[in-house]
This record gives structure tokens, sequence and C-alpha cells, in this order.
């Protein structure tokens, strides 16, 4: 399994991702993106700035992988393990505002530790109330 939180040319990076996977027979790959890159957030547009995101987000859609994709909202450190998530196509909840760091991360563990969940999915996380 692999897990990616990119920065930078990050196309390019899902590529060369991609392409380390297959050469080695990994199959599992979760990526953290961003929010908005489907214009899931009401009334706000990024344009250009979410472009890396949302190109990264391609490349592995379109791969063969057993992939998921989270799009969390803004990140913020509260102390709760509390969040809901939302399909591709589906605009985030609450306004897709914020979220803790803890309920990605609970997020992802349960990504790495439950078989199936998610799979080939996209998924907008968001603070619960």
């Amino acid at each position: 399994m692999v897990y990616a939180n990119l920065s930078g040319d990050m196309a390019a990076q899902a590529k060369a991702i991609l392409q380390a996977m297959q050469a080695t027979h990994l199959n599992r790959l979760i990526l953290v993106s961003s929010r908005g890159i489907y214009g899931e957030v009401p009334g706000q547009r990024y344009q250009s700035v979410l472009d890396p995101y949302r190109d990264a987000a391609l490349a592995i859609e379109t791969s063969d992988l057993d992939n998921s994709i989270l799009r969390p909202a803004w990140l913020n450190d509260d102390p709760v393990t509390r969040y809901g998530t939302t399909h591709k196509g589906e605009p985030l909840q609450n306004g897709g505002l914020t979220v803790s760091r803890r309920s990605v991360a609970s997020l992802i563990l349960r990504l790495f530790t439950t078989p199936g969940l998610t799979t080939r999915q996209s998924r907008g996380i968001h603070g619960s109330l």
C-alpha cells in the first residue's frame, strides 16, 4: 500500500508513483488531495490554484489501481475525531469549512486497515456537527 500527500508538481509525482507501483506490483494507493477540485464547495471557485490537485487526482482515478482519494476541508487542530464524508459530485456538508487533522488521520488509518473501504472512490471529508 502507498500513501501520498503531495506538493509541487503533483501530476508528475502522481505519474511517477503510478509507474513505481506498477513496476513493484503494488496495487493500493491512498491520495490526499484538496477540497474543491470538483467544484463541490458551493459558492467557491479556486480555478487554477487547484489544478495540480485536480491533475494528480485525474491521473490516479484513470489508473487501474485500487485507489482512494481524500479531499479534506481546511484542517484545524481541534482534539476531536468527528467527521462526515461525501462522494464525488456531492457538495461538502456544513459548507465543507473545516475538519480536524485527527479526523483525517482516523479515516486514513481506517483505509489502511479495512480492505475494500472506499475502493476506487474520491471522498470529501468535513467536520461533523
